[in-house]
């Protein structure tokens, strides 16, 4: 049967929100919920913050410009860790005896080096030596993650999402520098690739199924799946169509694909059904040549991408209708 799950973030900013949160993301994808995450009470608890907590053996801290890493654990990284460790224990609360699948997020080691600083200034991204290391301490910090999800969900399947929507820009040479005058280098497939490796290794590691996300244009799909993710999750209404046929690849071999399929914010347009959404749904399966029927089973619907920018209202409406298209797409 198709399923549906949410991306990850959601609109709040404080500990009673978070709880509400999860219990929405329980009650509306019961099926496949995902570890909430909360941005917006700063950056200790978004993606970034959030993987920062996880990371083995490297400290980091907030500067003026954003994370920057240090030689040891900073304030700001031990609230991150602080942070995240409240909110697996209001998850734990929540879920008991949940068995199935249960989705949680890391960033990714590419725009985790295009958006954190070396102790010495200017992106991980400029230093070789460095974003080994960080891709490194990431997967390490990966596994005790599973591990501790693992613990105090044990019957449940753990998928991890890899956030990686910065690597179609590192990829392209777009990441700017710290002064913003000029550009990282590009950095081809054949040498983004063994970081990729490491990080979905060690999902595998560690028994859980990884789940490569990107949601701008020009996701390298054979790269991440060529570097070992089981699957591939997408924002549909970007997506080039140079990737169908990789798309539809996976789908033939019954690997798990997300399309982002429901709007991350209200659109203006009211007409929005589930049936409006299941016949978009329906067409590009068509055109990629598949049988729906067939194809679903692999099948996961989502938001195009986070809702952290929703009001509440359409965060809930979101993750119905995308409860809702996967409904319909079952026989």
């Amino acid at each position: 049967m198709t399923a549906a799950t949410g991306v990850g973030s959601m609109p709040g900013e404080d500990a009673a929100a978070y709880a509400e949160a999860t219990r929405l993301v329980l009650g509306e994808l019961p099926d496949f919920p995902h570890l909430p995450e909360l941005p917006g009470r700063g950056p200790t608890a978004n993606m970034i913050g959030r993987t920062l907590a996880i990371v083995a053996d490297l400290g980091a801290d907030l500067q003026p410009a954003g994370w920057r890493l240090t030689d040891a654990a900073g304030a700001d990284q031990r609230r991150a860790r602080s942070l995240l460790a409240q909110d697996l224990d209001a998850v734990e609360e929540l879920t008991q005896d949940y068995s199935g699948r249960f989705k949680i997020a890391v960033t990714g080691p590419w725009t985790l080096a295009a958006t954190v600083e070396r102790p010495r200034g200017d992106r991980v991204l400029a230093d070789h030596g460095a974003r080994r290391e960080l891709a490194q301490a990431l997967s390490e910090g990966i596994k005790d993650h599973v591990a501790d999800v693992r613990r105090r969900l044990p019957n449940a399947d753990i998928v991890v999402q890899v956030d990686e929507p910065s690597l179609p820009a590192v990829m392209a040479g777009q990441i700017p520098t710290a002064s913003g005058f000029s550009r990282h280098r590009s950095v081809d497939a054949a040498k983004a690739s063994p970081a990729l490796e490491w990080v979905f290794s060690a999902v595998r590691e560690a028994g859980a199924t990884s789940v490569a996300h990107c949601c701008a244009a020009g996701v390298p799909i054979s790269l991440l799946t060529g570097a070992g993710s089981e699957g591939i999750s997408v924002d549909l209404s970007v997506l080039e169509p140079s990737t169908y046929d990789d798309l539809a690849d996976l789908i033939d071999k019954g690997r798990p694909v997300f399309l982002g399929m429901v709007p991350s914010t209200e659109p203006s347009e009211a007409t929005l059904t589930d049936k409006v959404l299941t016949e978009k749904l329906l067409r590009f399966l068509d055109m990629l040549g598949l049988d729906p029927e067939s194809a679903g089973e692999h099948l996961v619907i989502t938001p195009a991408c986070g809702l952290a920018g929703a009001s509440a209202s359409w965060t809930r409406r979101a993750l119905q209708l995308s409860r809702q298209v996967a409904a319909n797409l079952t026989p």
